[in-house]
């Protein structure tokens, strides 16, 4: 265990001791161990499973739509009632009906992306019963082929065949991101504790060193060397770090809540989080991490999806402001007979084909006005996708350059906490030997404390930047390895 470490567990025990809750269980626990936890239990990363889940029963769908469908269809009925009849004459009369009707088909049916027409084959056989004459009478289509399709309108299939793929690339790099951004959120929260335990180190350090010169300051009084009112500035201070001790430790306990309530752990284990001194030491190329970032981000497929979506609404647009036909066509087989094995005799081919035909001819202006408002909205979508991948862009090369950075940055950040507190020490030794004064003991630890501080801050900084930089790129540039999501364990549940 590192030396920073050491601190912040002395500093953790010593508050569960004046809490009187030594008797918990206490969890120790690394960075590495609260961001596994993190992606496997926490609120976000449950909420990005099922979002990915979802997005990929979507995705099936979609593939099924352009898949043939093998259907068995049945519309049996009992009909006993009194309708009329048109005669041959044209006389109308009510006759008593009595049948049933059943009926069994087998169809296939196949939708034609690249036209956005509908084939179906299929196979139909039906019985009508008439129960007054005891008779019965079958009708058989054994195959039966038709097709329809709207010839100049809306090609719903073949967009979605465009925006489809794109929105389920989209989910899966979102998934990843989602994982990364947890796992920086998570190291957040980690640090927030650290920063916490930090504290009461400090509050504790502190406390024990004003009681020590509070007590050496009294004898110094006593014999006269000091003045009553350098040994009030020290009653002071030692009744201030008393009161830092107790604001530590609520600190603690809500940091504690904090991580415990993100990683949904139930147990009420004192947690104590063990931080590393050291940190990866490598440099990130901009040109590198800018092509892994336009290739593997979400936000580079969620702009190509709003481009084809503005696309896809201009083509409807126009498509409902023009001419509508739509074309209709079977041909096939088909017979009657009285018994279900004569009907299938000398089979009748039969065919039917028709086309409706609609033509706006006076409209206001409407159609033509929804296809301008579809032309803006594209434009705007393009126009906003440049400054977005711009800003894009920008972020990326600042992360990489704030990332390149950091790790230079712990390094001082290190060496001054360790300056610092050797200077405290040794402000502390002239301070006892009457060689110098308060105030430059007082500035001493203030320098120490907020070099302690800021090294836990710089520690926080380098690794959400760490994990914001995999989010963006999805890329692993300390072992140079791409990064990889078990998508197909989701998928089976």
């Amino acid at each position: 265990m590192n030396k920073l470490s050491k601190r912040i567990l002395i500093a953790a025990l010593a508050m569960l001791s004046l809490d009187g809750q030594a008797q918990n269980e206490r969890q120790l626990l690394t960075l590495a161990e609260v961001i596994e936890m993190a992606q496997t239990e926490s609120p976000d990363a449950v909420s990005a499973r099922n979002t990915y889940k979802s997005a990929y029963w979507s995705y099936r769908n979609y593939r099924a739509d352009n898949l043939p469908i093998l259907s068995l269809g049945s519309n049996p009925y009992l009909n006993r009632s009194t309708d009329y009849v048109t005669s041959a004459d044209g006389t109308v009369s009510y006759v008593r009906q009595n049948n049933v009707k059943t009926d069994l088909s087998l169809a296939v049916t196949q939708n034609v992306w690249l036209t956005g027409g509908t084939f179906q084959l299929s196979s139909t056989a039906r019985r009508l019963d008439l129960l007054g004459a005891n008779t019965k009478t079958y009708n058989v289509q054994p195959l039966y082929l038709t097709y329809q399709q709207n010839l100049f309108g809306y090609n719903s299939l073949k967009w979605d065949r465009r925006i489809e793929p794109v929105r389920f690339r989209e989910a899966r790099k979102q998934y990843a991101e989602t994982m990364e951004l947890v796992a920086a959120q998570a190291a957040n929260y980690f640090f927030g504790l650290a920063s916490a335990q930090t504290n009461l180190e400090i509050a504790l350090t502190n406390q024990a060193a004003a009681d020590t010169l509070y007590r050496f300051a009294l004898g110094r009084y006593h014999i006269g060397t000091i003045t009553e009112n350098e040994l009030l500035q020290l009653e002071v201070s030692k009744l201030n770090e008393e009161a830092n001790v107790l604001s530590a430790q609520i600190s603690v306990d809500n940091a504690t809540d904090n991580l415990r309530s993100y990683l949904n752990m139930r147990d009420d284990a004192d947690l104590v989080v063990i931080t590393d001194d050291s940190v990866p030491q490598f440099m990130v190329p901009i040109a590198e991490a800018m092509a892994l970032a336009i290739e593997n981000n979400p936000d580079i497929e969620y702009m190509e999806r709003q481009r084809l979506q503005g696309e896809s609404n201009l083509a409807y647009a126009k498509a409902n402001a023009g001419l509508k036909a739509n074309v209709y066509m079977q041909l096939g087989l088909a017979q009657t007979g009285d018994n279900l094995r004569h009907s299938y005799n000398d089979l009748l081919d039969e065919q039917y084909v028709s086309v409706s035909l609609s033509l706006p001819i006076l409209d206001w202006g409407k159609g033509r006005g929804q296809v301008r408002v579809a032309r803006s909205n594209l434009e705007l979508v393009n126009t906003q996708m440049d400054q977005r991948m711009i800003a894009f862009e920008q972020n990326v090369q600042l992360v990489v350059k704030q990332f390149n950075l950091q790790a230079r940055r712990v390094d001082i950040a290190h060496r001054t906490m360790e300056t610092a507190a050797h200077r405290y020490d040794v402000a502390r030794q002239l301070y006892l030997m009457g060689k110098s004064t308060i105030l430059d003991l007082n500035s001493a630890i203030s320098e120490k404390d907020s070099a302690y501080r800021s090294y836990i801050s710089s520690l926080a900084t380098y690794w959400s930047l760490y994990y914001t930089l995999r989010s963006l790129t999805k890329y692993d540039f300390q072992y140079n390895l791409p990064l990889e999501y078990q998508y197909s364990d989701i998928e089976k549940n």
